[in-house]
Order: C-alpha cells, then sequence, then structure tokens
C-alpha cells in the first residue's frame, strides 16, 4: 500500500519550479504577442522608448522562465526571478498610479498586484531552497 504523504526522506516537489518557469516563459511571450498593454504601464520617467522597456522584460521573464524549466539552472533562475520580480514592481505602483480614475474594478485589480509580489519573491526564494544541486 502507498501512502499520499511523502516520506521524510523525499525530495521537495519541483512541481512550483515547473509552474513558476512555464507562467514567466508565457508572460514573456505575451510581451510580444501584444506589447501595448505593457507599454501602457512603464513608467514615463524612465529615459527612451516603452517598447524598449516592454521587449526587454518580455526577453527577462521568458529566459527567467526558462531557466526554472531546466533543473541544472533552477536556482539561478530562482534568483532570476526575485530579481525580476522586485525589477517590474515600479511597473506595477505606475499603473496604479495611472488607473487611479479608472473605476473600483480596475482599481482594485492594479492595488492588488502590489502585495502579490511578496508570494512570488517567498516562492522563487523557497524553489531555489528546493532546487536540485
Amino acid at each position: 500500500m502507498t501512502s499520499l504523504t511523502p516520506s521524510v526522506d523525499s525530495p521537495p516537489s519541483q512541481v512550483p519550479a515547473q509552474r513558476m518557469g512555464v507562467m514567466l516563459v508565457g508572460m514573456g511571450v505575451l510581451h510580444f504577442a501584444a506589447p501595448k498593454p505593457f507599454d501602457s504601464i512603464v513608467p514615463a520617467e524612465l529615459p527612451g522608448n516603452a517598447r524598449f522597456y516592454t521587449l526587454a522584460s518580455g526577453v527577462a521573464e521568458a529566459a527567467t522562465g526558462a531557466l526554472l524549466l531546466v533543473p541544472r539552472t533552477r536556482r539561478i533562475g530562482a534568483l532570476a526571478a526575485v530579481a525580476l520580480f522586485i525589477g517590474v514592481f515600479p511597473a506595477n505602483v505606475n499603473q496604479v498610479r495611472l488607473w487611479w480614475g479608472k473605476g473600483w474594478p480596475l482599481r482594485i485589480g492594479a492595488i492588488a498586484r502590489l502585495p502579490l509580489q511578496v508570494p512570488m519573491i517567498t516562492s522563487a526564494l523557497k524553489i531555489r531552497r528546493n532546487a536540485p544541486r
């Protein structure tokens, strides 16, 4: 008879790393497939063109996701994910600023994204701890 709970000696699940990896690759591809929504939240205070930041962050997300999907690069991918989640935070804050006058549903959605960065960062750190060495 098999137990549904992992034994003390079983390795931690790599499913969270795979899920985060797939999510990041998908979001990275979306930056190229539909860039306008991403362009719209790039802070105007940044120098240069918003599309540059959209495409650069799309590359960063896809590359980070790919690193998470490969067990050998998972630890560095998890650290890259932490940096990525911290790096995109200013765009999320800017989205709140831009959507403040667009009605409560959009405003609440934009505000709700801000604290979600914390569990995403802690998940990436846990993925790093559980990654194969």
